[in-house]
């Protein structure tokens, strides 16, 4: 291990991986004191606190300049290209926070890779699912070869945070988010290890490329930028390939590269019009392995930013320019559900050979995989299309009761402000219709499906309703979580489902003599309830007949299915 630095003492500076010859991966305490030397023993680096875990663990991050940008401020006064580098949101997939100790070993210490500074600046996470990190196993990954012993895959409150980029219900989360608005990476490396089958390569990638992103940023990530990255990685040995994800449930079937939704780090790095590169090792190669092909890609991924920092840069800019003009101000169609479709090219897969084996635990054939390489020309699947699509409005009008989804939105760096008067406003309202609750939870939430019908009208707002005007760089951040009909919305993780409750009731034999009035004098409902009677269903409940009473009755609770949200399309002003 060469070094410039003179006063360089190699036996201080090994590893807990290198110690144990490649096998062991060190506890939170171990990491954080090691990487503390780099602050003691250098001026290139800070650490700070992202925040606190659910257990209270002080979750720490560096801050690595040459020229002390130790704040977005001066980061930014600077020129300088800020890299997010994020270990262990899943903590059972670890090696990327021991790669990470020998980056920067090489940038801080030996000095040989000293000149990844000059146009950079890092922000190095070394672990951030602090708890799930000392939940410490050797059993925890049953697919993985090594560490020794390894973290838990969530949180202490069992939470995925690999999940939870856009509700953001972990404290682990809020935390990362509140860094992630302030500083605004320019690029986002999350490291990680896969499962699945068995193929050759040591390591693969992903990185978005759909309409969920600017079209030229992706370009240039995935055709400049990661050209550049596979060709110094495989030239160090590591046979370099795409995120996997089967079509089918065969290899034969065909592999895809789908657009991630935002609650994924890709996904939610593609809303805020940034690139975010997944790398994942593979989970059988040996823990040594993974570390080194990680350190190999992650000093791959910084080389060419460093070459390249003017590019990303205004890149960066034009993705967040691009994004409020043509979504706010041009009014085009905001793409807001996406879907792989069936469109393929050929791909040269490097597997390995297999037999499928009668098992008697399963009592079907399981499938094997040799040492033996095997090459196949399989279909892979890498587009989309557009599902469904809206106009953006002005702005967004949320009550001031629900101050903790603006707490949530502020978290992701949308500005928001209150109304200084009462105001009436013509605005649009949805209404939904077909609920269908899921039949289990998922990430300790009940989600929702349904369908929305818009109308619009002349509604009141009361002073201290909160503002989000849809003009900002954060805009597909706030139409993710604000439009109902998205994967990620707030409404569809069920944080509105109790106002798709009825709160209110009406006994019949109250009810009976005012529904029959309705009856009586009112042709149109007439027609609607004798049309009605026309279905068995219908005819035969008691209760929906009532009901359809209720619902066509000034009784009724205007509020019911209703989302609380609201859109305002044209520009006012309330003071």
């Amino acid at each position: 291990m060469s070094s410039e630095n003179s006063n360089y003492n190699p036996e201080e500076w090994v590893t807990h991986y290198e110690k144990s010859g490649g096998v062991s991966s060190p506890s939170y305490d171990e990491t954080i004191k090691y990487f503390e030397k780099f602050v003691r023993r250098t001026k290139q680096a800070q650490m700070k606190s992202l925040g606190y875990s659910a257990k209270g663990r002080d979750i720490k991050y560096l801050v690595i300049s040459n020229d002390s940008d130790f704040t977005p401020k001066r980061a930014r006064r600077d020129g300088k290209v800020v890299v997010l580098i994020q270990n262990g949101i899943h903590s059972g997939e670890i090696e990327g926070k021991d790669a990470t100790m020998l980056l920067l070993r090489e940038i801080l210490i030996t000095r040989e890779k000293k000149h990844l500074l000059d146009n950079l600046v890092l922000l190095v996470i070394p672990v951030l699912n602090v708890d799930g990190h000392e939940r410490i196993s050797p059993y925890n990954r049953p697919n993985q070869n090594g560490p020794t012993e390894m973290g838990w895959r969530t949180t202490a409150n069992n939470l995925n945070l690999n999940r939870d980029y856009l509700k953001a219900a972990s404290p682990e989360m809020r935390a990362l988010l509140r860094m992630f608005s302030t500083w605004m990476p320019d690029f986002y490396i999350d490291n990680h290890t896969t499962n699945g089958m068995d193929y050759q390569y040591h390591i693969s990638y992903a990185m978005e490329s759909h309409a969920n992103i600017d079209t030229a940023l992706a370009e240039w990530g995935n055709k400049k930028l990661m050209t550049e990255v596979i060709s110094k990685v495989e030239s160090e040995g590591f046979i370099t390939g795409p995120y996997l994800e089967l079509k089918g449930g065969e290899i034969e079937q065909g592999i895809t590269s789908y657009p991630m939704l935002p609650r994924f780090s890709t996904g939610y790095a593609a809303a805020q019009n940034r690139l975010c590169l997944l790398v994942e090792t593979h989970s059988l190669k040996p823990f040594e392995n993974r570390v080194r092909s990680t350190k190999s890609m992650n000093e791959a991924v910084l080389e060419y930013l460093n070459a390249n920092s003017e590019e990303i840069k205004k890149l960066n800019k034009q993705a967040d320019l691009k994004a409020v003009s043509r979504y706010s101000l041009k009014k085009q169609d905001f793409p807001l559900i996406l879907r792989g479709n069936d469109v393929s090219s050929p791909y040269l897969f490097k597997g390995l050979k297999s037999f499928v084996k009668d098992s008697n635990v399963t009592g079907s054939g399981v499938r094997f995989y040799t040492s033996e390489p095997e090459d196949i020309i399989i279909p892979q699947f890498l587009s989309s299309d557009v599902i469904r699509s809206v106009k953006i409005p002005f702005a967004y009008l949320i009550p001031k009761e629900f101050n903790e989804i603006v707490r949530v939105l502020k978290l992701h760096g949308v500005k928001v402000r209150q109304l200084s008067n009462d105001i009436k406003l013509n605005a649009e309202k949805y209404r939904f219709s077909d609920v269908q609750f899921a039949p289990y939870p998922y990430e300790g939430c009940q989600r929702v499906s349904y369908k929305i019908k818009a109308s619009e009208e002349e509604m009141f707002f009361e002073k201290g309703t909160f503002v989000v005007v849809s003009g900002q760089r954060a805009l597909k951040v706030i139409a993710y979580l604000l439009e109902p009909e998205s994967d990620d919305s707030f409404m569809a993780w069920g944080y509105f489902n109790q106002f798709l409750e009825r709160k209110e009731y009406a006994e019949a034999y109250v009810f009976e003599p005012i529904a029959q009035k309705m009856y009586d004098e009112n042709e149109e409902l007439k027609k609607e309830f004798n049309q009605k009677l026309e279905d068995p269903r219908f005819a035969a409940s008691p209760g929906d007949r009532l009901d359809f009473w209720y619902r066509n009755s000034p009784f009724f609770d205007e509020r019911e299915n209703v989302y609380p949200i609201f859109r305002v399309m044209k520009k006012f002003k309330d003071n």
